[in-house]
């Protein structure tokens, strides 16, 4: 019995993410999991103790760093303008659709599966409407991508991260790239022939001359720009302290925490950007 009330929770919690709507109801995926969170504090499948003690602070902060760059990233619109240099060699819709998967995955991979996706949807839509390309083969292809890519990396999603800072890893990086870069790589390519094959009345079209994007807020831009060189900067800082002997006195948390302090100590748009996360 005392199970099946969790497992009953649960599988409402996911049911109602699918529908997200009971009668005329619209639900919202944090109202359905705080549902979830309240229905087994009440029904003492855990103490509200314990569920604290549940909460991994590292990554609860990691991820609030994370989502500090990606609104940034976003309400700047150095994303879109970043976007151009990415992908203006882009040709065709097979050549697109690559570039989205290769991309796009590879930055999950520092920036995190989450905040890619929601940073890359908008730009997703901008690039099909843009080339008159269906909707759903562009946010299939940054699902599959930022899902991919993630997996080499352990601040590429919060399960990996998970895995990093309670398997006490020392050197999280080097070993998750050694085992799951080839992997990764081959389900890129995987991804590609599997979209080709459900929309290949999409495929073999050119595309037209892609136009790069003024920024909306420079100040802002050039705060984000800073943030994804601190990304990159400490994750090279975190690799070289394992050789030293140090690493396990850099914590991941850092990482994302510095990333997000320029946002918010620089920013004059810093409220704004955090009730948007």
């Amino acid at each position: 019995m005392h199970i099946s009330i969790s497992v009953a929770v649960l599988f409402a919690v996911f049911v109602l993410i699918a529908v997200r709507q009971v009668g005329r109801v619209r639900l919202k995926i944090w109202q359905i999991m705080l549902g979830g969170a309240v229905a087994v504090l009440l029904t003492q499948e855990i103490s509200p103790v314990e569920a604290l003690k549940a909460i991994d602070v590292d990554v609860m902060l990691f991820l609030f760093g994370m989502f500090v760059v990606g609104e940034a990233l976003t309400r700047s619109g150095y994303l879109l303008n970043f976007s151009y240099k990415i992908f203006r060699r882009a040709k065709s819709v097979d050549h697109l659709v690559l570039s989205v998967l290769f991309s796009m995955g590879l930055l999950s991979a520092l920036l995190m599966n989450d905040t890619l996706a929601i940073i890359g949807i908008p730009l997703m839509l901008y690039f099909a409407k843009k080339h008159n390309i269906s909707p759903k083969l562009l946010l299939l292809s940054l699902a599959f991508a930022v899902t991919i890519g993630s997996v080499m990396s352990p601040i590429g999603n919060p399960q990996n991260l998970l895995i990093a800072i309670g398997g006490n890893m020392e050197n999280p990086f080097i070993d998750f790239f050694k085992h799951l870069a080839i992997p990764t790589l081959i389900c890129f390519f995987a991804a590609y022939l599997m979209l080709k094959l459900f929309y290949r009345g999409e495929f073999g079209r050119s595309l037209n001359n892609q136009s790069q994007e003024p920024l909306s807020d420079e100040k802002l831009a050039r705060l984000s720009k800073i943030s994804l060189i601190l990304i990159v900067a400490m994750i090279a800082v975190k690799i070289s302290l394992v050789f030293v002997g140090s690493a396990a006195e850099f914590r991941l948390t850092y990482i994302a925490l510095a990333a997000a302090a320029p946002i918010l100590a620089l920013s004059n748009r810093r409220i704004e950007i955090l009730k948007n996360i």
